[in-house]
Formats: C-alpha cells, sequence, structure tokens
C-alpha cells in the first residue's frame, strides 16, 4: 500500500474515522434503550462491523506520512 497520501485524502480518511466513530457511539447508545430483538441484532453487528472498519481506517492512518 502506498503510504504518500495527498493531504485531501489524509483528511478525508480523518472525515471518514470521525464519522464512523460517532455511528458506532449512536448504535451503542441505542442498544440500551432497544427492546426488540431483532434490532438489537442489526445494532450489535453494526457496532462490530464498525469496530473493524475503525481498525482498519486506523492502520491507514498510521502509515501516513506528513
Amino acid at each position: 500500500m502506498n503510504s504518500n497520501y495527498a493531504l485531501h485524502e489524509m483528511l478525508e480518511v480523518h472525515e471518514i474515522t470521525a464519522f464512523k466513530t460517532v455511528c458506532m457511539t449512536k448504535s451503542k447508545t441505542m442498544q440500551a434503550l432497544v427492546t426488540d430483538p431483532e434490532l438489537m441484532q442489526i445494532l450489535q453487528q453494526d457496532v462490530q462491523l464498525s469496530q473493524q472498519q475503525l481498525q482498519e481506517l486506523g492502520g491507514v492512518l498510521s502509515k501516513v506520512t506528513v
């Protein structure tokens, strides 16, 4: 993977990471309010997927050279 990203690319990855973090936080918070088992499962899957995606985005950000 190329670690020489343009500044706008690096900023976009930061924006995606911030947005994904907010989405994951909302899903975690909503789990406390949900009583429907199917919706609870969807929220749990979303949190798990979001955690994986944030790890991947973190890996991309850690390879960025400024």
